[in-house]
């Protein structure tokens, strides 16, 4: 089979350029071989039975910077950016050439009983952006792995197994995060009889109402007794980009305090710039007792971590061995990606671009749905360059939308726990141009959604 046109060379920058569409012949022709080999996940996926030209799936080619090329040589702008790991876009130069000269160097360690200088080197550039002299890390594959260790960490510590979660919450679907999703039942149901019983939940508060009904429930958990931590998103994520009263976190961990338990900060969406702050958890209450970061630690290779304060996590110091490891964390040269990705970030001055720019972003995209709002029951929210359009009137509006963005050349993704709102991810350094191409094509693709 043909790979489609030749790949496009591009500068990151580019508009959309959209000449077949999505997805073309080339993409329907993958995803059919994609359905023969990939296991069915729920119900019938876009990329199982692809229809031609209805939008959907497609399938990517080459990519740089804020663009993406598919197999029919479409030029994409992506405002999804790998689910928001994408920090730097795509194929960010800093970190191919440390990629390219760690490559020449060490490809694979051996764990902790010889570390790699690199994993040393990432260790302490982590303490010392997040806290300084006293705090220690575990480095992980990915979030779900990271809050895997936040979890055992925080059973090691505490001696009780009990967690408090957020309905709506998304930290992963391996074992342990899966117990505290709360983003949907049907993913949890099946396994159910295998996860932790004493995970519950509680209601992520998007308003000083909300907050109140959550701390109530909250405080009749705790007095179970039995709650080791509480595990929390700064901003709920995949749930929709909900961004709670600012005094969340402190009130989290007052009770947390009080109740002996440990607090958890999932920041593995919200860290390193993309709600506009390093941690946003931190900029905005006292610092949990365990932070995860993820997604964009790594610049687009995966790696995560889970840090705490010493005193915390030396609770895995123990006569009998037990450790959370695996042969791939910290590989060096993931580690060398993370240390290229958090020196571009800050030589560059993008955490402090991400709120900025979000600010004006947002303000443009409500001047759009303002006409609108009424008719599809939108709501705008958000924080940085972690943005939701909520599209709650009509159900699968928010689907359609992406598929009419997808056909203008503008990638997009889903959120909220029935996939109502349109999740708006892009890397940090995109550009302005870019977004304000997208406000337009937004505002052109809103006209009869509502019907």
């Amino acid at each position: 089979m043909s790979n489609g046109p030749s790949p496009v060379l591009l500068s990151g920058a580019e508009l959309p350029a959209v000449s077949v569409a999505p997805p073309g012949p080339e993409s329907v022709a993958w995803l059919r071989r994609f359905a023969g080999v990939a296991a069915p996940m729920g119900p019938r996926a876009a990329w199982q039975e692809p229809q031609p030209g209805l939008g959907g799936t497609i399938v990517y080619r080459a990519a740089q910077g804020s663009n993406v090329v598919d197999v029919d040589g479409n030029r994409y702008v992506d405002l999804a950016a790998g689910f928001g790991s994408l920090l730097l876009g795509h194929n960010p130069a800093a970190v191919q050439r440390a990629l390219v000269a760690q490559s020449a160097q060490l490809w694979q360690a051996l764990g902790d009983v010889h570390p790699s200088a690199l994993k040393i080197e990432l260790q302490e550039h982590l303490a010392f952006r997040f806290g300084g002299p006293g705090v220690q890390s575990i480095l992980a594959q990915s979030g779900a792995d990271a809050v895997s260790a936040a979890l055992k960490t925080a059973a090691l510590f505490t001696g009780k197994p009990g967690v408090v979660a957020f309905a709506g919450a998304y930290h992963g679907l391996s074992y342990g995060p899966l117990a505290a999703c709360g983003l949907r039942e049907s993913y949890r149901a099946p396994f159910a009889a295998q996860l932790n019983p004493a995970v519950r939940f509680v209601e992520y508060p998007g308003d000083g109402e909300g907050l109140q009904r959550a701390l109530g429930q909250l405080e009749r958990e705790l007095a179970r007794g039995d709650v080791g931590a509480i595990l929390y998103e700064p901003i709920l994520g995949r749930g929709g980009c909900v961004v709670p009263p600012r005094e969340l976190g402190a009130a989290l961990a007052e009770r947390a305090r009080a109740a002996g338990c440990l607090l958890i900060a999932d920041e593995i969406w919200t860290g390193l710039g993309r709600a506009g702050q390093w941690l946003y958890g931190r900029a905005h209450g006292p610092a949990a007792d365990l932070v995860c970061l993820g997604k964009g630690l790594g610049g687009g290779l995966p790696i995560s971590a889970c840090l705490g304060r010493a005193e915390v996590l030396a609770a895995w110091s123990r006569a009998e061995e037990v450790v959370h490891t695996s042969t791939f964390a910290g590989a060096p040269l993931s580690c060398a990606a993370a240390l290229a990705t958090l020196s571009e970030l800050s030589e560059q001055g993008l955490v402090e671009r991400s709120e900025r720019l979000g600010e004006s972003f947002r303000t443009a995209l409500a001047a759009a749905i303002a006409p609108h709002a009424a008719a599809l029951g939108a709501e705008l929210r958000g924080a940085g360059l972690m943005i939701g359009l909520e599209l709650g009137r009509r159900s699968g509006a928010a689907l359609e939308l992406t598929r009419r963005l997808l056909a203008r050349g503008y990638v997009t993704s889903l959120g909220g726990g029935r996939r109502e709102t349109l999740v708006l991810t892009p890397a940090l350094n995109i550009s302005e141009a870019l977004l304000e191409g997208f406000v337009q094509a937004l505002a052109d693709s809103l006209p009869g959604l509502a019907a």
